[in-house]
């Protein structure tokens, strides 16, 4: 007869419903992958998130440092805010208690601000100063854990973070490129100071030739005048006796003509520069204030646009600039309010040049016009009056304008003093405003911007990656071969059970062979590891040792596990294997996984095993192995004792036990 599959199907499951050991197995059957699942992502679902409750060292050595009028406590700001971000769980320690609790495994690493960081990050402010980055110093141990390494790295992003490497670049590029454009526009301004300093010797050489000239002006004008006046009162006399002096004189004339002429032609170009001197003098004294005025605003332009420049600089430039300005505005005032005065006497001093140069001219034919000066002589006269006037005034207004030429001369060489104190002073504000060239800049700018370095000093560095991870994978797979070797073999041999053995006995008696073949994989994977992997480890001899001692550990745990539980030891044991691979802290920190996991952590063997064989493989301390071989043993030891007391349990046979519910 030919049985549904359907049909089967439902017997079987009725089956499984009939006892409640069954019904636990179905339960646990069905919640095996999420115990799995959820176990393990539970342990490692966020271990950065919480790197808060990884213990690290801090070592606060920095001492403050000066720069630019104030004290630079870049150490101790970096540590207030790496405490206040909670990155790691802070210890601030001294030097010596950090190398002790990385070398013992209570930090997992230890972060050193070293005495000269605050040096170091104000060095930039110094133009001149060394481009040393500030270096932070990481020391770690590979012995307490190699994922250590990565969480250094993230580590150092936070701290970079924290010293505001960020934007600081772009900033400083900014300030050096600013620097040179001062620099630049500083040389430049400094450049066109000296050139209004030359400019102003210049016309103060011109001054002093005016003035020299005005005075040999004014001493012929003088000359002039009392002549003019003689010949005023002699004219008359002169006019009388012409006639009869004509034969007399005009061979006199004949022989002095030249020196006449050249005499009058002397006082006309005199009275042409008192003219020329008169008319330019004001337009030249108003240029000389509006470039003295735009000097120093375009120097307080600088000045406002660089605050960068020092203060006593800055004094010392508008200081200067402020008394030539002065000096140009008192000159202009005095030759504007006599400006009138200075237009007569160029007018005076044209009248003058003119009636010389008519003598000038006239001297030549002199003798051939005595006859036609004869009957001008009236005329003459009535000129010889006008000339005694005008050389009057003019003597009068050369005396004036020979001392406006004399106040003129000093106050040009005034401005030309402030010009040259501007000039110099320009350029030492130049001098000490720095000029950064292009890859100079660059350097600067990478320095600040990434002004935080990292020393890492590794202890016991692991030389790769599966040589981190060997001290969690290779107990792994000791619990595994374990489980394994208690599917082969019986955890309490049925003929030992029904001796008179003592249960003592048979507990032994049961885990002798297993621990022999525990012993047996142990040697087995590592002697694969190290001839096809290259596995190193820095304690061969304790290795091999201590993981003898943990394979006879984990077989005799699951040999009770499996002798008080029966089948369903089997799924206890699977159970113990998925609450240590999430709780032995063999990839990252235990401090990174859930509070749950570090409460059972000690509680289980396999995290012992894990801690001792990273300083057997790494090197290290061996403290933690002489630790973890005491515990294991404890372990061991309990197993048995438990396992005893199961055998005892075990020799009264029940008709559950000849025939279970539950065959694994």
């Amino acid at each position: 007869m030919r049985v549904p599959a359907v049909s089967v199907a439902a017997l079987e499951l009725r089956r499984l419903r009939r006892a409640r050991l069954t019904r636990i197995a179905v339960i646990a059957l069905v919640l095996l992958p999420l115990l799995y699942a959820g176990l393990y992502l539970w342990s490692f679902w966020d271990p950065y998130g919480r790197l808060r409750h990884v213990p690290v060292a801090l070592v606060m050595e920095d001492e403050p440092a000066k720069a630019g009028g104030r004290t630079v406590h870049a150490g101790a700001d970096l540590a207030d805010e790496l405490k206040r971000r909670r990155v790691f769980d802070w210890h601030t320690v001294d030097a010596a208690q950090a190398r002790r609790g990385v070398r013992d495994g209570r930090y997992y690493m230890a972060l050193i601000i070293p005495r000269d960081f605050s040096a170091r990050i104000a060095a930039p402010s110094d133009a001149h100063a060394r481009l040393d980055p500030a270096v932070l110093r990481l020391q770690l141990d590979d012995a307490n854990n190699y994922v250590v390494g990565t969480l250094a790295e993230a580590a150092f992003e936070e701290i970079s973070a924290a010293a505001g490497e960020q934007a600081i670049g772009r900033y400083l590029d900014q300030i050096f490129i600013s620097f040179g454009r001062i620099h630049g526009e500083l040389e430049e301004a400094a450049g066109g100071a000296g050139r209004l300093r030359g400019g102003l010797g210049e016309a103060h050489s011109g001054a002093r030739r005016l003035t020299t000239g005005l005075d040999t002006l004014h001493d012929g004008t003088r000359r002039l005048a009392a002549g003019s006046r003689q010949a005023a009162a002699g004219m008359q006399r002169l006019t009388t006796a012409v006639d009869q002096a004509a034969d007399r004189y005009v061979p006199l004339l004949r022989e002095n003509a030249p020196r006449l002429r050249s005499a009058a032609l002397l006082v006309a170009e005199g009275a042409d520069a008192v003219a020329r001197g008169a008319d330019e003098l004001p337009r030249t004294a108003r240029q000389a204030l509006r470039e003295a005025e735009a000097a120093e605003a375009e120097l307080k332009r600088h000045l406002d646009a660089h605050p960068e420049i020092p203060p006593s600089v800055r004094q010392e430039l508008l200081g200067a600039a402020h008394q030539v300005v002065q000096a140009a505005r008192q000159l202009n005032d005095y030759v504007q309010a006599h400006a009138a005065d200075l237009r007569e006497i160029a007018a005076d001093a044209r009248t003058v040049a003119a009636l010389a140069r008519e003598v000038a001219d006239a001297v030549p034919g002199l003798t051939d016009r005595i006859d036609q000066a004869r009957r001008d002589i009236d005329r003459l006269n009535a000129g010889v009056g006008q000339l005694a006037t005008g050389a009057a005034r003019i003597d009068q207004g050369t005396g004036q304008a020979l001392s406006g030429a004399s106040r003129l001369t000093e106050g040009v060489g005034t401005l030309t003093g402030g010009a040259g104190r501007l000039a110099e002073g320009l350029r030492e504000g130049a001098g000490q405003v720095p000029s950064y060239g292009e890859r100079e800049r660059a350097d600067r700018s990478d320095m600040m911007s990434d002004p935080v370095r990292l020393a890492a000093t590794k202890h016991n560095a692991v030389p790769n990656y599966g040589t981190g991870f060997a001290p969690f994978f290779v107990p792994l797979s000791l619990w595994v071969g374990a489980m394994v070797i208690y599917m082969v073999l019986r955890p309490l041999n049925p003929r030992a059970l029904a001796s008179t053995a003592s249960a003592r006995r048979v507990a032994l008696a049961g885990w002798l062979p297993a621990a022999l073949l525990a012993m047996a994989q142990a040697g087995a994977v590592i002697a694969v590891l190290r001839l096809s992997l290259g596995l190193q480890a820095a304690n061969r001899a304790g290795l091999l040792a201590f993981l003898a001692l943990t394979a006879a550990v984990f077989v005799a745990v699951v040999q009770w596990v499996n002798a008080r539980f029966g089948p369903v030891g089997r799924v206890v044991a699977l159970a113990l294997l998925m609450l240590q691979l999430t709780s032995a802290a063999g990839t990252y920190p235990i401090e990174t996984s859930p509070r749950f996991f570090q409460v059972i952590q000690p509680l289980l063997p396999m995290s012992w095993a894990v801690r001792a064989l990273r300083h057997l493989i790494s090197g290290g301390s061996m403290t933690p192995v002489w630790e973890a071989s005491a515990v294991l043993a404890a372990f061991g030891v309990g197993a048995l004792v438990l396992t005893a007391l199961a055998a005892r349990g075990n020799r009264v046979w029940t008709i559950k036990r000849l025939h279970p519910v539950l065959k694994l």
